[in-house]
């Protein structure tokens, strides 16, 4: 296959990735923790974490899961956003050879269900604040073992007290739940440390991670990443950062924040585990959507990179308080999840003195396929080239390669390609090439110069700050509601998260208000998934099969 994006490689910037020296994450996260034991690996709430003391964590975790008589290949349910007990359970977990299940933390009971259901998880790690979350909807589960964790648990012991009554008891952000037999976070590494851990064989095709996506059907199914899928993506980003990041004055230890979510598989890799990776300090941000909080979370520290959404680029751009915060130090801003919009990277740039990176990537790619080279100063409104040993190609309806300048669908290959859909063989079947192609869905076209650029998304997907929502989803939720007899989801452009949802119900009952279908929506989806407007209509547009045509609603 002709490779013309290798001239655009930076110097020094390998096409393969040779060898990889990992059999697994564990490998990776052990050998981090001893190559880098006195350096600190996560900054959390003024809390500093070494990666010594990470590791002893880590280790006593994977004891505590392993004498539950969890095996090899078994799944757990990590339910929390960025807090440290969550690199821990994720490094726990793959030191006992489990897979791990990343749970958005605020999902709704049935959204939650269907995922615990559908992945056959045996444990959950949850954060206090959504462990009503998951009580609501435990028996629809297999779930048997229920850790429960609250935000200050690995603080020091005074703060770490004060944190979780505040927010017990004064802020009264967590909601009453009953968990019978469910035990506390502390007290699981207490049992964890006082038992010897097993070593565990875990191969490079063994299953890592679950990653939930919608696919290009809406249908809610879990991308089945490897060890070699995610330790390929994490050595092939280390790479691809190498010549900004080499800019970092020399003992001087890399620092990145976390603001994206690590449920998300963009903060799972590119933050968190390249961080490891790179014997970096992660500094974690729990609620990037508080600006404030995230701008005086990051003011202390000299930090190297920051991977992001466009939404959040733009809402720290636009955040008066942004000024007052030294980006001297800023050598490398990642963009992904979504199209970075133009206007954002101008603010961007404006504020930090340094362009964003656009790159590109799903959820079945671990998640990074192609970037902007990283040695560049502008934003291009391009995703770029392919990175080392990942090739991707323009593809005809029919699967045949499309020349330079014609548009068709976005395909990867690569190491970091998924081993299919958990249990789905035949959804597995629709979206491979018989040549081990990765269909995307996504449309795109190549310059004769072989650089990428997506013309298009999934026609009816809905992409809110890097998530995407789909309109069936949306759609099979509100019609279940009584008075509603169609409903139609649609995308709309919005400043804040590049897209939003706009509703169109047609309801049998008049009476039936739009405040009555957002408190529907409230109680059974997540926050981005609900809709921005809603439009009332007497009938939806149809084909003469009965599809409802949303083309047409868009307009």
């Amino acid at each position: 296959m002709n490779k013309p994006w290798l001239a655009h490689y930076p110097k020094g910037v390998p096409s393969e990735l040779g060898e990889i020296g990992y059999r697994s994450l564990a490998d990776l996260l052990d050998n981090a923790f001893e190559s880098f034991a006195d350096l600190n690996a996560l900054h959390f709430m003024g809390a500093a974490y070494s990666y010594r003391r990470f590791g002893e964590l880590a280790g006593d975790f994977a004891a505590y899961l392993q004498s539950l008589g969890l095996k090899k290949g078994d799944r757990i349910a990590l339910m929390m956003p960025n807090v440290p007990q969550y690199p821990v359970a994720i490094a726990g977990a793959a030191k006992a050879g489990l897979t791990i299940v990343n749970t958005n933390p605020l999902y709704t009971p049935g959204e939650l269900a269907h995922q615990l259901k559908d992945s056959g998880a045996k444990a959950i790690v949850v954060l206090e604040n959504m462990a009503a979350t998951f009580a609501a909807c435990r028996t629809k589960t297999d779930v048997e073992h229920v850790v429960v964790t609250g935000l200050g648990d690995l603080l020091p012991f005074v703060k770490g007290t004060i944190v979780n009554f505040v927010l017990k008891r004064v802020k009264k952000m967590v909601p009453a739940y009953d968990l019978p037999g469910a035990v506390t976070f502390k007290r699981a590494l207490a049992i964890g440390g006082k038992r010897k851990l097993e070593k565990v064989d875990v191969a490079p095709g063994d299953i890592a991670v679950l990653q939930y996506t919608g696919g290009t059907t809406g249908v809610a199914k879990g991308a089945m990443l490897s060890h070699a899928n995610i330790v390929a993506n994490v050595l092939q980003s280390q790479m691809w950062n190498a010549p900004a990041l080499d800019n970092i004055p020399a003992g001087e230890q890399s620092v990145t924040i976390c603001a994206l979510p690590i449920y998300h598989i963009f903060g799972f890799t590119v933050n968190l585990m390249l961080s490891m990776r790179n014997g970096g300090a992660a500094i974690l941000i729990p609620n990037p959507r508080d600006i404030p909080a995230t701008l005086k979370a990051i003011k202390p520290f000299r930090f190297h990179s920051f991977p992001a959404v466009n939404t959040l680029f733009n809402a720290i751009a636009l955040h008066p308080e942004a000024k007052s915060v030294d980006w001297s130090s800023l050598k490398l801003s990642v963009g992904g999840g979504m199209a970075v919009q133009a206007a954002t990277a101008e603010r961007w740039k404006k504020l930090t003195g340094v362009s964003i990176c656009e790159g590109y990537g799903l959820s079945e790619t671990s998640p990074s396929a192609c970037c902007n080279p990283t040695d560049r100063s502008e934003y291009t409104g391009m995703i770029g080239v392919p990175l080392p040993s990942t090739e991707l190609a323009i593809l005809a309806e029919d699967g045949s390669h499309l020349a330079a300048g014609e548009v068709g669908e976005v395909a990867i290959r690569g190491p970091q390609v998924m081993a299919g859909y958990w249990n789905r063989p035949e959804e597995t079947a629709a979206v491979m090439t018989p040549d081990g192609f990765f269909r995307s869905g996504d449309v795109g076209t190549m310059s004769p110069d072989g650089i990428f650029k997506i013309v298009d998304r999934k026609k009816d997907m809905i992409n809110v700050s890097g998530f995407n929502v789909y309109p069936n989803e949306i759609e099979e939720v509100v019609t279940r509601m009584p008075g509603v007899v169609e409903a139609a989801a649609i995308a709309i452009a919005d400043e804040a998260s590049g897209e939003a949802v706009k509703l169109f119900v047609v309801r049998e009952d008049e009476a039936l208000g739009e405040e009555a279908i957002r408190s529907y929506c409230k109680e059974n989806l997540t926050g981005y998934k609900r809709p921005r407007i809603i439009e009332f209509r007497e009938e939806l547009p149809k084909s003469a099969v009965g599809k409802v045509l949303r083309r047409e609603l868009r307009g």
